[in-house]
């Protein structure tokens, strides 16, 4: 071969070994969609391991999961927040202190590990949210969840007068608020948050819903879900069982929550918010939060697919 001959041959075999190296990084990466339905988890799913940013991408990655709702320590910490202050109060007004000036670079930074390794933030929960922290966490709050790619953040059911004040800081930013049921939720739980403002939105926890007895039911929740679709930003799925069975929270397929339900309505109607996978029940003996997370990726891929 000569010099000519073998450059050109080197060349294209280089070629072909970087393109293979990008399918294999593609092939790679975790998929939790199917049947056009996002699945995802709440990141709250790993707090049993250690949960540093990079560990919790490594979690995703490891229990084939795509998008998140990501908790807001991990974030936080990444992007330099004040550490190991044991006084509550201290704290408070370090952490105010440092939300309040923060650069938006880390969060962008983070947001770009996590996309490179496939894996996407939908919603950001941090604890910046609530009747105590300033207008300038709050705004801090949706500002990050815009950094990492998120168009909503989450929180708790909250009084009218807060709802107000967060949706009108929400429309400033144009990022939603979630709010999050417990087993408070029944269908007009959302009523004045969502009159109150075109970004306050819902982030249904239909496994409480479930749990809650009384009034809500299989058929309650479906037509719910139907009538505030256009609200509705992402949604929690748990197993639990119905409150006449107790309530608990039980390994997937086991409660009472119509999870297939659920999401064949979502498949069907060809809604496009995620569906977050929240792991509640107790991880067995020789099981981890990944592998139970991984396990609730493939119930729902059974049902998808």
């Amino acid at each position: 071969m000569n010099r000519r001959s073998f450059l050109q041959s080197s060349a294209i075999f280089s070629a072909g070994a970087f393109f293979s190296n990008d399918l294999l990084a593609l092939a790679s990466q975790p998929n939790s969609k199917f049947g056009g339905v996002q699945v995802g988890v709440i990141t709250y799913s790993f707090r049993s391991m250690p949960g540093s940013a990079e560990q919790i991408l490594q979690y995703c990655i490891q229990s084939g999961v795509s998008a998140i709702e990501l908790m807001g320590d991990a974030a936080e910490v990444f992007a330099g927040c004040p550490t190991n202050i044991s006084d509550k109060k201290i704290r408070s007004e370090k952490m105010r202190e440092w939300r309040e000036s923060v650069s938006m670079d880390k969060f962008v930074e983070l947001r770009k590990m996590f996309k490179k390794a496939g894996v996407s933030i939908y919603a950001f929960k941090p604890d910046a949210l609530g009747m105590n922290n300033s207008d300038g966490e709050i705004e801090y709050a949706l500002k990050a969840a815009k950094a990492l790619g998120a168009n909503s953040v989450t929180l708790e059911l909250t009084k009218p007068e807060h709802s107000k004040r967060l949706g009108d800081l929400a429309s400033k930013h144009k990022v939603y608020i979630g709010y999050h049921n417990h087993t408070q939720g029944h269908d007009a739980a959302w009523d004045e948050a969502l009159a109150q403002s075109p970004y306050n939105s819902i982030n249904l926890d239909f496994g409480h819903y479930i749990a809650a007895g009384g009034k809500n039911t299989k058929e309650t929740l479906l037509a719910f879900i139907e009538a505030k679709h256009d609200r509705i930003t992402s949604m929690h799925m748990k197993d639990r069982a119905s409150k006449d069975n107790g309530a608990a929270n039980m390994p997937w397929g086991q409660g009472d929550t119509p999870i297939k339900d659920v999401l064949l309505l979502m498949k069907n109607k060809q809604y496009k918010f995620p569906a977050s996978i929240e792991v509640e029940y107790n991880i067995p003996a020789g099981s981890d939060a990944v592998k139970e997370v991984a396990k609730c990726v493939e119930y729902a891929k059974g049902i998808l697919s």
